[in-house]
C-alpha cells in the first residue's frame, strides 16, 4: 500500500532531524523543516550542507562497489533501492536527482504556515519531556485532521506524549538510526490508543524513505537498537567517569576486540553529547551526589558547557577539526 504521506515536516534541525528531512527528500517528499529561531536556521543550514555532501559522497563513491563481491554489503543501502543490476550511469543518474531534491527543502519559522496542508510531522527534538510537551501542545490546533504525527524520540515512550497531541490515535514512534542513508533502520513502535490503520500507514512511509521497517508490537523504553545501545554507552562513561581508563583506551579496547569501526566515544560523538546527557539525567539517581550516573552527568556537563557536543560542533571526545 501507498502510504499518502507525502509532505513532510520535521520539526527540528538536529543531527538525527536534518538526516530524517534529507531522506525523505531523497526519496521525493516535500520537506519543510520548522524551527524555533534564527539562530537555529544558523545552525541547522551546515548540517544540511554537511550531510547531504556526506550522502552524495557516499551513492558516488558506490561505483567502486560494482563488480566486487563484497559490494552488496558495503554499498549505502539507503540511498540505493536495488543492488543487483546497479550501474555506474544509474548512480549518477540517482545523484542528480538528488541535488534536485535537496534543493527544493523549505526552512519555515512559522509553525502554522509549516504545518498548513502537512501529511505527516516527524517531531525530532532534544529528549526532553518538557520540550516534547511544549511543541505537541502549540502544534495540536494547527494540525490538520488528516496529518499522522511521528517522534523520533530515542528513549522515551509514545503514552508518555500522547494526550498532549490532540490526535493520539495518529501518533507513534518512527524512530531511525545515525547516519540513516546507511544504517537504514526504522523502528516503528506504537501506543495502545494508535489506529492499527496508522501503525500500517506509518510502515509503508517508513518504505517509501528507503528505510527497513522494524516493527515492535509493543512499547519499550529504547526501542530494539536502544536497549541494547544505551546500557554499553553508559558502561563506557561509567568506565571513564570512575577513572578505570581514559576515553581512547575504552575505545581502542571495544575496537581491537570486537572488530568494531567505532567505539563507544566515537558512537557518543555521532549521537551528541547533549543527547546522552539528557539520557543519563532521566536516571533516578542523576542528582544523588556521588553515584555513577552522577559522575557521568558532571562529566558531559562539563563537555557541553564548553561547547564540545560531538561531531556537530566540530568536537567532543574526539577533535574533528583537524
Amino acid at each position: 500500500m501507498a502510504s499518502q504521506l507525502n509532505k513532510v515536516v520535521v520539526a527540528g534541525g538536529g543531527v538525527l532531524g536534518t538526516q530524517i528531512g534529507l531522506m525523505c527528500a531523497y526519496a521525493g517528499k516535500d520537506v519543510t523543516f520548522w524551527l524555533r529561531s534564527e539562530g537555529s536556521i544558523e545552525r541547522t543550514r551546515p548540517k544540511i550542507e554537511r550531510y547531504s555532501s556526506l550522502m552524495l559522497q557516499d551513492l558516488l563513491g558506490a561505483k567502486a562497489y560494482i563488480g566486487n563481491p563484497m559490494g552488496g554489503h558495503l554499498y549505502p543501502k539507503g540511498l540505493i533501492r536495488e543492488w543487483n543490476g546497479i550501474t555506474a550511469e544509474a548512480i549518477d543518474a540517482l545523484a542528480e536527482q538528488a541535488k534536485k531534491n535537496f534543493a527544493g527543502i523549505h526552512i519555515e519559522l512559522d509553525l502554522a504556515k509549516a504545518l498548513a496542508d502537512a501529511d505527516v510531522v516527524i517531531e525530532s527534538m532534544s529528549e526532553d519531556p518538557k520540550a516534547k510537551i511544549g511543541v505537541y501542545t502549540a502544534m495540536k490546533d494547527l494540525l490538520p485532521a488528516k496529518t499522522v504525527l511521528l517522534t523520533n524520540s530515542s528513549t522515551m515512550l509514545p503514552s508518555t506524549f500522547a494526550e498532549y497531541t490532540g490526535r493520539p490515535e495518529k501518533y507513534l514512534a518512527l524512530h531511525f538510526a545515525n547516519t540513516i542513508w546507511k544504517n537504514n533502520t526504522a523502528e516503528v513502535m506504537g501506543h495502545p490508543g494508535t489506529d492499527p490503520e496508522i501503525y500500517q500507514q506509518t510502515v509503508a512511509f517508513a518504505d517509501e524513505i528507503n528505510m527497513i521497517p522494524l516493527q515492535l508490537h509493543k512499547e519499550q523504553p529504547g526501542y530494539i537498537l536502544n536497549s541494547m545501545l544505551v546500557p554499553f554507552l553508559s558502561a563506557a562513561q561509567a568506565l571513564l567517569a570512575t577513572g578505570v581508563a581514559d576515553f581512547e583506551t575504552i575505545d581502542k579496547t571495544w575496537e581491537l576486540a570486537t572488530g568494531a569501526p567505532a567505539g563507544p566515544f566515537k558512537i557518543l560523538d555521532v549521537v551528541g553529547l547533549e543527547t546522552a546527557y539528557n539520557i543519563n539525567q532521566m536516571k533516578p539517581d542523576a542528582q544523588t551526589e556521588g553515584t555513577v550516573t552522577n559522575l557521568i552527568g558532571k562529566l558531559l556537563k562539563e563537555k557541553i558547557d564548553r561547547g564540545e557536543t560531538g561531531v556537530n560542533t566540530g568536537i567532543g571526545f574526539y577533535d574533528y577539526r583537524k
